[in-house]
């Protein structure tokens, strides 16, 4: 079995996952990192003593060319580090979620992989967790009958950087049904960051999908979860049953007329990180010489609704999409909630028409 060599690019929280998960695969040999910080750069080299360390990701890629290369920097970056990185003699390329900060710059990053025929990973663990699988085996199977509403509860983290993966996994259980809006609304006054991004103090943000699915995520630094204990909740609801689980733990509970009574499954967690299994499958590609961009498609659907959210939270309107033809309304001089005095233009919510 051939053995890929790696670089990763960022050794923060995301390099420091592919870093592990690059060491304890066969299919890998770890040979560098490239990070702009002395001290994650020293973490690093004492955590892998064999690895070589750079200040800067134009000097590894000169000076250590590897089979495959890991972006893990900010979101911001990821479009320059990505360009040069594909420009290099790659056999695949690993790009963390967010691709990038904005769906363009992530679709840029995307093309110019693809032009290269490159395998890519965007790791999100959640699709390869063995409780998910179930999951998504059980919604498509029928066994909840038809999706209607997926509801999002999430304390301590935010829509870019938790909401996106929440997203990227609504995104696969739909399973072609295409998002057509969001409407989202904020409140920022706490002048939260999480991660290198300005984030949501707190937020509820809303999709519609062509079918009439609906979804419904609640996120912020504080947020009250239904279940006394956990910190993310997600509730499938469907026309003949229910499925609740909790993000990252093994287990979900399901309502249908196989358990009328709502049973609690427990499920044995994957031997390999979420990383690993990303990881490998993109070794996997890399030796049959084929590409499977599906991941990566779902990741920018996920940015593209994460960046939708944002966009309808500043101008206070309901973005349709796709995102490519949204223009921001003009401000409207409107006041929900105050009386209508009789003048100053507007249309009257009794006669409005049919809509077609």
């Amino acid at each position: 079995m051939k053995t890929y060599t790696a670089a990763v690019i960022g050794a923060g929280t995301g390099g420091q996952l592919s870093m592990a998960a690059l060491a304890n695969s066969p299919s890998y040999e770890l040979v560098a990192v490239a990070d702009l910080s002395l001290e994650a750069r020293a973490a690093a080299s004492a955590r892998y003593p064999n690895i070589n360390a750079f200040s800067s990701y134009q000097q590894l890629l000169s000076d250590c060319p590897t089979d495959i290369i890991c972006v893990a920097t900010w979101p911001t970056s990821h479009l320059e580090i990505a360009h040069a990185a594909v420009a290099c003699d790659l056999t695949g390329i690993l790009v963390e979620k967010p691709m990038a900060e904005t769906a363009v710059n992530g679709r840029q990053i995307l093309n110019a992989v693809q032009a290269r025929r490159l395998p890519v990973a965007v790791p999100h663990n959640l699709l390869v967790m063995t409780h998910i699988r179930e999951i998504l085996a059980r919604v498509n199977n029928g066994e909840i009958g038809d999706l209607r509403l997926v509801e999002i509860e999430c304390s301590g983290w935010d829509i870019i950087n938790a909401g996106i993966h929440w997203l990227n996994f609504v995104i696969t259980l739909a399973a072609g049904d295409q998002p057509v809006s969001v409407l989202t609304a904020i409140d920022k006054t706490s002048r939260t960051y999480r991660d290198g991004m300005q984030v949501e103090t707190e937020a509820v943000t809303y999709v519609q999908f062509e079918s009439g699915m609906r979804v419904v995520m609640h996120t912020g630094d504080y947020i009250r979860i239904a279940e006394p204990g956990r910190d993310t909740l997600f509730r499938l609801i469907g026309t003949q049953g229910s499925i609740d689980f909790y993000a990252w733990q093994s287990c979900y509970s399901m309502q249908n007329a196989q358990f009328p009574n709502r049973q609690l499954i427990d499920v044995s967690p994957a031997a390999s990180s979420g990383h690993q299994l990303h990881l490998d499958r993109l070794a996997e590609q890399m030796r049959l010489g084929v590409a499977d961009y599906t991941v990566a498609e779902s990741s920018l659907a996920a940015l593209e609704l994460c960046e939708a959210a944002y966009l309808s939270a500043t101008h206070g309107c309901v973005v349709n999409l796709p995102l490519s033809a949204f223009s921001p309304p003009p401000n409207a001089d409107w006041h929900p909630g105050r009386a209508y005095l009789g003048h100053g233009g507007g249309r009257d919510g009794r006669r409005l028409p049919k809509k077609t």
